[in-house]
């Protein structure tokens, strides 16, 4: 890299990704009010791609403030099944809820990444992913979520499709990068287009 590269972000998965890619990163969690900001921007029938993008945006600004040299990555994903936005669940109940109201329907997760250096956005990109879910029993989900909930009360929509959520779909459309909340492609694309990554 011939610039730093901060991922402001404590997502494990994230920085696995980037150093899987031989991307070097160092890691600097961003505290923002994300349920504030979420709140405020659905009060304004903000379209969940806009507040992906401006929880993304929000982080990366943050951190890149304290680190001006820098170019700092914030990202986000937000889940929208039929125009109504689904956070991390709260509790194993609520991860239940959440799966019950998508089982046997459509949905999309929507992956926003920007790059501030010194407090500016330079690039940014949402990835999209339309994912069908299967018409699972009440009594796998409910296995699943008891099963599962250490990890999943981590992500969006209470499912890893790197992990045993995979069984609760039927169809992934787009990007399996964007599934896991980093559009990589497009990322590494512009890095390389910089000259920070060998291209």
């Amino acid at each position: 890299m011939a610039q730093p590269l901060i991922l402001a972000s404590s997502s494990d998965i994230r920085a696995r990704l980037l150093r899987n890619a031989g991307v070097e990163v160092s890691v600097q969690p961003a505290r923002i009010d994300e349920e504030m900001v979420r709140d405020a921007m659905l009060a304004e029938h903000a379209p969940p791609r806009d507040i992906a993008d401006m929880l993304a945006e929000l982080k990366a600004r943050k951190i890149s403030e304290k680190y001006p040299d820098a170019l700092v990555l914030g990202c986000d994903q937000v889940l929208d099944h039929a125009g109504q936005l689904l956070s991390k669940p709260r509790s194993p109940e609520e991860a239940e809820q959440q799966l019950h109201s998508m089982r046997n329907d459509r949905h999309m997760l929507l992956s926003a990444a920007v790059i501030c250096e010194a407090g500016k956005p330079l690039w940014r990109h949402v990835g999209q992913v339309r994912l069908r879910m299967r018409d699972a029993s009440d009594a796998y989900i409910r296995g699943y979520v008891r099963r599962n909930w250490a990890s999943i009360q981590h992500s969006v929509g209470a499912y890893k499709l790197e992990e045993e959520g995979i069984r609760l779909f039927t169809r992934i459309e787009g990007d399996y990068f964007n599934v896991l909340g980093l559009p990589l492609l497009e990322l590494l694309a512009y890095l390389t287009l910089r000259g920070d990554l060998e291209g």
